[in-house]
């Protein structure tokens, strides 16, 4: 019978995740069940920092950005005696069950965990990469896309008032998902992610047609393209079209902050409110994901095992329109 859950944020904060935070606390209280939240992350079950969330405590969360808990990237957990030192919080606190709200790396520090003590964990996607497998959305990657795109709207109208090319640096160190969706949405020119192969050779080729008519143009860059991020690449290309005007802007961490979009906060209460039924219905070992708008379970060995691929409908439609 679980009776009392933890719960805690890990990795890089995604808008979504207070909202999220909230459907866990409520539905849980509502199958009478109590739930320690742990600041920090990982950190927050080493050290035992935590504290009880009821019902009010998470009033008027749905609408903040960030995440209230706070959320750390925990070097100690990664050894067995900090793992040592977090089952003893937890059975400190005697809790049956705990939700982990994070990305990769949160994921597979609780397969860590799991691998040392039994306890129920349920993990909840939170990135604004989008870059878990078994599941078409993350929570945070709606937000971010929409801020990335409003900056791509600002950018290309200096881009053409002074008939320079811009490179717009987007975060996703692993995974182009981010870089896509803002190019074919903020109407790119070009996009260099690391999944795409060849994409810097093809660019250069079609920057050819470009140099008879001086005119403002957008190039997306993921932050882990291989060839070495947007400054890099700008100074490459000036080498080739020395007569052509670069600019680069590194978005950066103001792709992670702000209000949660209202799909964000949607899909953060569906995803909370089912964690909590799959942790009564006995599941343990998963992430709870969105597929075709319906929630589901994915393994969690299976959600981190691999990058999900691009969607190749999205990518032949930004090659055939970007032209």
């Amino acid at each position: 019978m679980i009776r009392r859950i933890g719960l805690l944020c890990s990795g890089g904060d995604a808008p979504g995740m207070n909202a999220c935070i909230r459907a866990v606390v409520r539905s849980a209280i509502d199958a009478k069940i109590e739930v320690i939240g742990f600041y920090n992350g990982y950190e927050g079950l080493i050290h035992n920092t935590f504290c009880m969330l009821r019902s009010e405590t998470v009033s008027g969360w749905s609408a903040r950005g960030g995440t209230l808990l706070k959320t750390a990237r925990s070097a100690a957990f990664k050894t067995p005696q900090g793992r040592l030192k977090a089952i003893q919080t937890l059975q400190l606190h005697n809790l049956q069950g705990l939700i982990i709200l994070g990305g990769d790396g949160s994921f597979k520090g609780a397969q860590a965990l799991l691998n040392e003590h039994a306890i129920a964990v349920i993990g909840i996607p939170c990135t604004i990469d989008n870059d878990l497998n078994g599941t078409d959305y993350t929570i945070g990657f709606d937000t971010a896309l929409n801020t990335a795109v409003e900056a791509i709207d600002r950018i290309r109208d200096t881009a053409e008032s002074h008939d320079r090319i811009f490179l717009i640096e987007l975060m996703g160190r692993d995974s182009g998902q981010l870089a896509l969706h803002a190019a074919l949405s903020g109407g790119a020119e070009a996009i260099l992610v690391p999944e795409l192969k060849n994409d810097f050779e093809q660019l250069v080729a079609r920057m050819q047609n470009w140099r008879s008519s001086k005119s403002s143009k957008i190039i997306i860059v993921g932050e882990g393209d291989e060839h070495g991020g947007a400054l890099n690449i700008a100074n490459q290309l000036k080498s080739i079209f020395p007569a052509l005007e670069f600019r680069v802007s590194v978005l950066g961490h103001i792709q992670r902050g702000g209000v949660p979009s209202a799909i964000e906060r949607i899909n953060a209460h569906v995803l909370g409110v089912y964690a909590i039924k799959q942790l009564l219905a006995g599941q343990t070992r998963i992430m709870v994901g969105l597929k075709n708008q319906s929630p589901c379970c994915i393994d969690l060995s299976e959600a981190v095992k691999r990058k999900p691929e691009l969607n190749s409908v999205l990518i032949e439609t930004f090659n055939c329109i970007s032209q």
